[in-house]
């Protein structure tokens, strides 16, 4: 079923691979970015752009309104952990102010359908691991906090509108999809679309700018964390696995199905220090590491229970490797990403 959607954060990292997956399902597009970390050459040339924040209610609506908007999908967020330590103020007002204010600009024009990128950073420090959804839920930092309360406001405002309280020029119920994301990486198999983010802060992305001569080398923060070999575990997932669960929740939500929230990961964990080597491995390069302190609100461990997502959801993930991953990783990085800064460059004079 072809549906008109909004992508927020559509220029984003996950957000463009998901746009263009949708473009290529034949849905209609429409982006709004403001450029925060995303950029104008990843978004579909079928999709239409607009420039501007989700924060902005008249625009938002306008939006949905002029477009028929029928599904969102809501990208936009801030996402650096430590950062959000330092500075708690800006990630609930972009994070959880911001998809409030959407929230209700949907309530406002009937847009039923909402599909929200959370994080499993909702579950802070798992006491059993891989986690389950219906684990208790104790984020250790602002970004995780920020998830969370937007996950309790998707469910507090899909209630009222279930129980006619919430004034709407639509009809019908309010269903949403939030999908716990663990830790996401790789590039597009062709080449052509990877991460970009300035000043990233992923593991996979920093070795492979360090691989491709980008950084000096790799900083593991903590190596006395309780896990196989001291460094961090944590469950990746490849974009393009990614984007097209969110389109599986789209069809979900598409045939009425009920508001879920669902993990989104392969159920398996790799420490830091394996996915360097994995690194080391794709790249035939030697890779510099730097043992560092650890980094405020970073648990030792967080591997996904993907058990309800194959359930709810009609997704197959196809790249569950992470030699996969990092090796699209590295050819992003080393070609796809120098062919980008080449063409944006500017001419000499």
């Amino acid at each position: 079923m072809a549906l008109s959607v909004l992508v927020t954060g559509g220029a984003g990292y996950i957000g463009s691979h998901t746009a263009r997956q949708l473009v290529a399902a034949g849905h209609q597009v429409v982006v709004l970015d403001n450029f925060y970390s995303g950029h104008r050459w990843a978004v579909p040339a079928d999709a239409t752009l607009v420039e501007g924040d989700v924060a902005n209610s008249e625009l938002v609506e306008r939006l949905l309104r002029d477009h028929d908007i029928q599904a969102v999908i809501h990208f936009a967020g801030y996402i650096v952990v430590p950062e959000s330590v330092e500075n708690p103020q800006k990630y609930y007002l972009n994070n959880t102010v911001g998809s409030l204010s959407l929230m209700q600009a949907c309530m406002e024009t009937g847009v039923d359908k909402f599909i929200f990128s959370s994080s499993a950073a909702v579950y802070g420090i798992p006491e059993v691991l891989p986690a389950r959804e219906d684990a208790p839920t104790a984020p250790i930092n602002p970004y995780g906090r920020s998830k969370l309360m937007t996950e309790w406001m998707l469910h507090d405002l899909a209630v009222s509108r279930q129980l006619g309280s919430v004034p709407s020029d639509g009809q019908g119920d309010f269903r949403y999809v939030a999908l716990r994301y663990f830790n996401v990486a790789g590039a597009s198999l062709d080449g052509t679309l990877g991460q970009a983010t300035p000043e990233a802060t992923h593991l996979i992305k920093v070795a492979c700018e360090a691989v491709c001569g980008k950084r000096q080398g790799v900083t593991v923060f903590g190596d006395d964390y309780d896990t196989v070999d001291g460094t961090c575990v944590r469950d990746y997932i490849h974009v393009e696995d990614l984007a097209s669960a969110h389109l599986a929740a789209l069809d979900y939500l598409a045939v009425d199905g009920k508001s879920e929230i669902l993990n989104c990961g392969y159920g398996r964990g790799f420490s830091v220090s394996e996915v360097l080597n994995q690194v080391r491995q794709v790249s035939g390069i030697d890779l510099p590491v730097t043992i560092g302190p650890r980094r405020a609100g970073d648990p030792p461990a967080l591997v996904a229970d993907a058990t309800r997502i194959h359930e709810v959801l009609d997704w197959t993930p196809q790249h569950q490797d992470l030699a996969v991953i990092c090796r699209t990783a590295y050819t992003w990085e080393r070609d796809g990403m120098a062919s980008r800064a080449e063409a944006e460059a500017p001419s000499a004079a």
